[in-house]
């Protein structure tokens, strides 16, 4: 099937970027487009207009602020996936985002535009999500920082504004001196969209006890979930298998659970909380082990 008719543009700037959706609510800005050229090629999306911000200076690079590492929104996934920046301070989207897709999507697809797309599944966002992050949205003249729950409202629904755009996304940096990670994720084949994953973060002091802990769970939740509570009862802990699965089981058996023709709720449940387990038990012994 071929795309219904559209108009195409391609801003030099930001601003004119945002005045063009603002004058054409239909239109859809487009980056790497793997998912939005399927989705027109099946009639499932009709834009009147794309919008390609991909050659937009503004919205590229990867940038250490400190604190935060700021990954423009059209920057290539496989940039980030190269990055030494992002393996030696974000060692969580490090591990991550070999998991994304095939190494051609990764190839063409954005930062921004998973993001922005808000698959349950999607790697990148979990992680930000985990990690406490937000994204930077320009609307107008006006930019705002939006933090991940507020972000993401459902599944392949945001609060980006139809004439709003998503600058970057901002990832915090944990500076502790012993931090380990993991990440898993179970699909039917390999690069296929998760069932469900898991993303875990922790960092421990020389007596090998929990200082700071981020764990996040997608695929099996409308939106990618942090799981506070988890976080807020092993920390200051010695971590044991048996403290991790009692607190990983309550907080994740009051959560609401999707089911669909892939994957019962009864089992993406279960799934979730032996994925999150591992990814916590993983993440120690990363820490226990060091890293340069």
């Amino acid at each position: 099937m071929k795309t219904a008719p559209f108009e195409y543009s391609r801003p030099a700037t930001l601003d004119e970027a945002c005045a063009l959706l603002a004058a054409d609510p239909e239109s859809r800005l487009i980056a790497g487009g793997q998912t939005l050229v399927p989705m027109m090629a099946m009639r499932l999306a009709r834009p009147s207009r794309l919008i390609d911000i991909q050659r937009i200076a503004a919205l590229s690079g990867i940038r250490d602020d400190g604190d935060v590492i700021a990954i423009g929104a059209v920057t290539r996934q496989v940039a980030t996936e190269r990055s030494a920046l992002v393996a030696a301070k974000l060692p969580l989207l490090a591990a991550a985002i070999v998991w994304v897709g095939h190494a051609p999507t990764r190839a063409r697809g954005t930062v921004g535009g998973s993001i922005a797309n808000a698959d349950p599944a999607a790697e990148i966002p979990l992680v930000l999500a985990a990690l406490g992050g937000h994204v930077v949205i320009k609307e107008g003249k006006e930019r705002r920082a939006v933090t991940m729950p507020d972000l993401v409202l459902g599944p392949m629904t945001t609060s980006v504004p139809a004439a709003g755009c998503i600058v970057e996304a901002r990832f915090p940096v944990w500076n502790d001196k012993r931090i380990g990670v993991g990440f898993h994720e179970v699909s039917a084949r390999k690069s296929d969209f998760a069932y469900v994953s898991a993303a875990a973060q922790v960092a421990l002091d020389d007596a090998g006890r929990c200082t700071r802990l981020a764990l996040g769970i997608g695929g099996a939740t409308p939106v990618p979930t942090r799981l506070g509570s988890v976080e807020t009862a092993l920390k200051g802990q010695t971590i044991t298998a048996e403290k991790i699965r009692i607190a990983v089981t309550e907080a994740i058996t009051g959560l609401e659970i999707m089911h669909d023709s892939h994957a019962t709720d009864a089992y993406r449940r279960r799934v979730a909380i032996g994925l999150a387990q591992r990814a916590i038990l993983d993440a120690v012994a990363n820490a226990k082990g060091g890293r340069a």
